[in-house]
């Protein structure tokens, strides 16, 4: 069922391949990749159903859990990759002396969302490294980041964390708080990182912060050199609260901006 709903949601048919573009055709390959372990998955799940006893109940619940977050996950990066490649109706907001430009468009569903354009002098594996599997470490370099914590590791490349933004000086948005789910995809032609944000009765707002939400979200890194890569953000979010639109609309991509710096600083002090 799930390839088909796939093949249906991107347009995918065999006479089309040849004609797509671009990220289009990675989004394909990427979600073909992902769809084969699901699948794997699967069988094992309908193997374990069928010789389930009343014991194994609690394994079994466990098991269809973890999928979930991993279903939630790959299909926030095949939206965000398919929203990336609607290459109509983006427009410059940022261009930085530097190199760094920001485009951004609205998106229906989803509002104004925002794509950032920069090269980092970082191998495609330190920054996997860092944004990914060393996630948590993110305060110590990054100061707009209190505290972000995995609360669910599941499997290699799928993970549930709660993240609380910092009270610095100049944050427009003030302090929000997120719990979402993180998804990793590993291709010879860079590394995709994937998210957006999952409700969890078992972990509510926090007192004291707004709740926000990451949309589907992505981060695709390409290498340029051995030394040096292409890095590609799109950044989907509602802060919730009472601010008006105009502020906001302001604060992301400032916000884009800063964590680019951020990363930039870290890596030249390595």
């Amino acid at each position: 069922m799930l390839p088909a709903v796939v093949k249906l949601c991107c347009g995918i048919s065999y006479p089309h391949l040849r004609s797509m573009s671009g990220l289009q055709r990675t989004a394909v390959a990427v979600i073909g990749q992902e769809i084969t372990h699901l699948k794997r998955w699967g069988q094992i799940q309908h193997h374990t159903r069928t010789h389930a006893n009343p014991k194994q109940e609690n394994v079994r619940s466990a098991e269809e859990d973890q999928l979930f977050y991993v279903r939630h996950g790959r299909e926030a990066m095949r939206k965000a990759l398919c929203m990336l490649e609607d290459s109509e109706g983006w427009k410059v907001e940022i261009k930085e002396n530097n190199g760094d430009m920001i485009c951004s468009k609205v998106v229906p569903g989803s509002g104004k969302v925002f794509r950032l354009e920069a090269v980092l002098e970082a191998s495609v594996d330190d920054l996997y490294d860092l944004l990914f599997v060393r996630v948590e470490e993110m305060p110590r370099w990054n100061p707009s980041v209190q505290h972000i914590k995995v609360l669910k590791q599941v499997g290699p490349d799928t993970v549930v964390t709660h993240e609380v933004s910092a009270g610095t000086a100049g944050n427009l948005i003030g302090q929000r708080d997120f719990l979402s789910v993180r998804h990793s995809c590993r291709q010879k032609s860079g590394v995709y990182l994937g998210g957006a944000a999952i409700h969890l009765d078992s972990f509510p707002p926090q007192a004291g912060f707004v709740r926000a939400e990451d949309g589907p979200t992505c981060i695709i890194i390409k290498p340029l050199d051995a030394t040096k890569s292409s890095f590609t953000w799109l950044l989907n979010m509602d802060v919730k609260g009472w601010l008006p639109k105009s502020i906001v609309n302001q604060a992301l991509p400032r916000a884009q901006l800063d964590f680019t710096q951020h990363l930039r600083r870290h890596f030249s002090l390595r």
